[in-house]
């Protein structure tokens, strides 16, 4: 290899590996700076009408609260696979099918009473203007985002 070709492959390759330097670096700040959120459940996304403070402790009430039942959300996952298990069989078990359902049902209703009853809990303690901000919270979460079309 010729004395000229060598500086060009040398250039080239030092173009290339701080390309890859920057790409490297550039994707490990992401990871650990980048915010990738999950969707919340409906009532944090009222929480977000919330000072900074209180919308942190609202977001941890509602995790203290399913943490509280998470036995009773494991029943009802299980009861759903039961169901899912029982739909599967060549011969169907229509009263056993109902029953998991059911008791799936109770579990969930359950654990979305005991969650609603630690937002009643926190909201009980909250300012009239902090509860409105709450309540246009919710109500532009059910309100639809597109008017209705015929």
């Amino acid at each position: 290899m010729t004395e000229q070709g060598f500086k060009r492959l040398a250039i080239g390759l030092l173009v290339l590996n701080t390309f890859l330097i920057c790409a490297l670096a550039g994707a490990g700040f992401f990871y650990l700076y980048g915010n990738v959120s999950t969707p919340p459940s409906r009532l944090p996304l009222a929480g977000e009408q919330l000072p900074s403070k209180l919308r942190g402790e609202f977001q941890k009430a509602l995790n203290d609260a399913r943490r509280d039942v998470r036995s009773t959300g494991l029943e009802a996952r299980q009861a759903r696979v039961e169901a899912a298990a029982l739909m599967g069989k060549p011969d169907l078990d229509g009263i056993a099918l109902a029953d998991a359902l059911k008791r799936a049902r109770e579990a969930e209703y359950a654990v979305r009473a005991a969650t609603e009853q630690k937002a009643i809990d926190f909201v009980a303690n909250l300012s009239v203007d902090e509860r409105r901000r709450l309540a246009d919270g919710l109500i532009q979460r059910e309100a639809p985002q597109r008017p209705a079309t015929k």
